[in-house]
């Protein structure tokens, strides 16, 4: 029983929540709740700590199952839950590497490219939606929000254990290599002169999404092969980041069947 936050193990906790940097050094991350528990892979998991409250339904004793787990003081527990209505279970898991070649295998691959996206709800939001359309592969900048920060890992909703992802230095590079493989490279722009739904996106393609303040920067939109628009009415210029990827990728799985 860890009856005190200045236990090792929870400390550790407190920093794998709040710091990427220490993400990144140990290679894991923290998920919290039933659902998320209950869909990350065993070999993935490498511990799980329960509140003492979450033992006493018998329903929550039958989804630990044979999984060895620690036991949290209620008390300590919410100390260490990044939620304000904890579900009483959390794990730490091993984060998951993928390429741009892996990305890429597919004979038509659908991809989304994020620039400086900075808002955990809208990247965990891509990431979901993203699984819902068949998208292939998500690829972020480097100064894009964590994924594996708590508020975008909820936001998910489990889809990041499945989602192919890389965070890259170099978009310029990712773009050359994208175009290579004859993917096409469209940008949501205010200066698209077609409707994003007239274009054909039955090939390989890739959309850019900016920064949610911003857009996507001069040099990145000045790479695509096509500027595509979303229609508006009234005096609304943009849309909301996910919403914008989301009427992309739905676009791209409409044309697919």
């Amino acid at each position: 029983m860890i009856e005190s936050t200045a236990n090792k193990q929870v400390k550790n906790l407190i920093q794998l929540m709040k710091k990427s940097r220490t993400r990144r050094e140990e290679g894991l991350f923290v998920v919290e709740g039933v659902r998320m528990f209950r869909e990350v892979s065993t070999e993935r998991l490498v511990r799980t700590y329960v509140s003492e409250g979450f033992l006493e339904k018998e329903e929550n004793r039958a989804v630990l199952k044979d999984i060895p787990y620690e036991v949290m003081t209620d008390k300590v527990f919410t100390t260490v839950s990044d939620t304000q209505t904890p579900q009483g279970v959390l794990c730490v898991v091993r984060q998951k590497e993928y390429t741009l070649d892996e990305m890429l295998k597919k004979e038509h691959p659908h991809l989304m490219i994020l620039e400086n996206l900075q808002d955990p709800g809208n990247l965990g939001t891509i990431f979901r939606t993203a699984e819902g359309a068949g998208v292939d592969g998500i690829i972020m900048s480097a100064d894009t929000v964590d994924i594996y920060n708590p508020k975008t890992v909820r936001s998910t909703m489990g889809s990041l254990y499945r989602m192919p992802f890389s965070y890259e230095k170099d978009l310029d590079e990712v773009l050359r290599k994208v175009k290579e493989r004859q993917v096409a490279v469209y940008a949501a722009h205010l200066k698209g002169r077609q409707n994003y739904y007239q274009e054909d996106y039955t090939k390989g393609c890739a959309f850019l999404i900016g920064n949610e303040g911003n857009g996507l920067t001069d040099h990145l939109a000045e790479q695509a092969d096509t500027y595509i628009r979303i229609p508006m009415e009234g005096q609304v210029e943009s849309l909301n980041a996910a919403v914008a990827a989301a009427i992309l990728m739905y676009e791209v799985k409409r044309q697919r069947g």
